[in-house]
Parts: structure tokens; C-alpha cells; sequence
């Protein structure tokens, strides 16, 4: 991917680092509220995204002030419920929640409503000191419909996300990464650096490895203990079959770095 290619100027799209893809929401004057040109334009990104071999791990950003404030309601507003469904939304949803590469959210500023979901999407939240985060849905006479009734209460368990949805109050980054709503914290200023640097870090590891990992992972959380243990044994005793497996495992022997190539 060439660093600095732009897909659409609703969404930019560059490469800072080798293996690892950013993608920046640009609607700053709409506080980068999902309408559904963002949403489709989202969702040609990270197609795009899924079949290049030498994106290895996904940032996800908003502007330097707001991650995203939900869904666009002037756009919504008056509609009844079947100009609702042909918004495609959920197909919106499926094509980053199968995305088969880790994805870190970098959170600044409000995350709420449908752009909470969209963290949630992630594999890791790392939030700025300025992140909110919140479902307020129920504040303007709606429910989440982006998985937040789903998410939440996996990630969260049971009374914290309904205490979050049911009231609609938003919380900030510390209380957000202490209940387990983002991974970890760090000062506005650090926020790109710091995400870019732990994305690098996953895009050095194997890339086969690294994809069995979210696989095995995503599937399971759905799924039985034993059959979620099941597939982690299976996946792992497939690896065994890379070529990455034997090169991690020499440069250990031989206390070298690695040079994985994802076969």
C-alpha cells in the first residue's frame, strides 16, 4: 500500500510505518458522526484492506479531537423503519467484524453511540486521557444497533453494560479501561505514536500466527469451553506446518531476532 493514499475523503488512508495501514474518520465538522457515506466508505477501506498481503495490522483513528459521536441523526432522523433497513448497516458491521488482521482503535475524545461500537470492533483499545466513551442511544428514544447490547455485555459483563446502556451516561478513559472497555491509557499527545508503535510491534510477529490467534479467539467467545478449546488446540497444532513456526523457533534456539514472512 502506498503511504498517503487517500480511498475517499471521508476516509484517509496512509501507511506510517511497514505492515501496518491507518485509517483516519474525516468528518471533522459532523464530529466524524457515521452517516452512511463514512459507514460505506468504511467498509471499502477495509475490504480493500483484508486482501493486501503487506498490511499486517490496522489503526483506527478519528480526529485529534473526537473519535467518532455516533450515528448522524439528521440523516435518520425522520425515517421509518424500512429506509432504516436499506441503509445496509449491518453489512457495514459484518465487514469489520470479520476483518481477519488486529485493528487498534486510538480514542480521542468522544466515542459515543455508533462510534463506541466502532472501538469496540477493534482488537485493542488504547484511549487518549480526553476519550469518552458511552451508548446514549436511549437518550434520544433509540437502543444501540451497532452490538453494543452484545459487545458490551461480553467485554464488560452483564450489570456494567447495562448500567451504560440503560442510562446513557458516558464515562472517561480511566474508568473505561479499569470496568475493561479499553486496553490500556496514555496522554493526548502520545496517542499516535504510542498506537502506531504497539501496531508495529503485532506487525512484526507472525502474520499466519497472529490471524489464527483473532480466529480462534472471536469464534470461541461463541462457543462451548471444550469446543473453543478444541479449535485452539487445532489451530495450534496447525502451525506447525509454517514456515514461520520453524524460523521462530531456530532464532530462538539460536538467540537471533526472527524474520517472519507469513508462510
Amino acid at each position: 500500500m502506498k503511504n498517503g493514499k487517500e480511498t475517499e475523503s471521508l476516509v484517509l488512508l496512509d501507511c506510517p510505518v511497514e505492515g501496518v495501514a491507518r485509517i483516519t474518520l474525516n468528518r471533522p465538522d459532523a464530529r466524524n458522526a457515521l452517516n452512511n457515506a463514512l459507514r460505506q466508505a468504511l467498509k471499502k477501506t477495509f475490504t480493500l484492506l483484508q486482501e493486501d498481503d503487506s498490511v499486517r495490522t490496522v489503526v483506527l483513528r478519528g480526529s485529534q479531537n473526537c473519535f467518532a459521536a455516533g450515528a448522524d441523526l439528521k440523516e435518520v432522523s425522520q425515517m421509518g423503519p424500512l429506509a432504516v433497513s436499506q441503509l445496509s448497516v449491518l453489512e457495514f458491521w459484518k465487514t469489520i467484524a470479520g476483518f481477519h488482521k488486529p485493528v487498534i482503535a486510538a480514542v480521542a475524545g468522544p466515542a459515543l453511540g455508533g462510534g463506541c461500537e466502532l472501538a469496540q470492533h477493534a482488537d485493542i483499545i488504547i484511549a487518549g486521557r480526553s476519550a469518552r466513551f458511552g451508548q446514549p442511544e436511549v437518550n434520544v428514544g433509540i437502543m444501540p444497533g451497532g452490538g453494543a447490547t452484545q459487545r458490551l455485555v461480553r467485554a464488560l459483563g452483564y450489570w456494567r453494560a447495562m448500567h451504560l446502556i440503560l442510562t446513557g451516561e458516558s464515562i472517561g478513559a480511566e474508568e473505561a479501561a479499569a470496568i475493561g472497555l479499553a486496553s490500556e491509557v496514555v496522554d493526548d499527545d502520545q496517542l499516535d505514536a504510542y498506537a502506531i508503535d504497539r501496531a508495529r510491534q503485532i506487525a512484526s510477529r507472525p502474520p499466519i500466527a497472529i490471524r489464527r490467534i483473532k480466529e480462534v479467539t472471536l469464534a470461541g467467545a461463541d462457543a462451548a469451553l471444550a469446543t473453543g478449546l478444541q479449535l485452539e488446540r487445532r489451530a495450534f497444532e496447525q502451525l506447525f506446518d509454517t514456515a514461520d513456526q520453524k524460523e521462530g523457533m531456530r532464532a530462538f534456539i539460536e538467540r537471533r531476532e526472527p524474520r517472519f514472512i507469513g508462510r
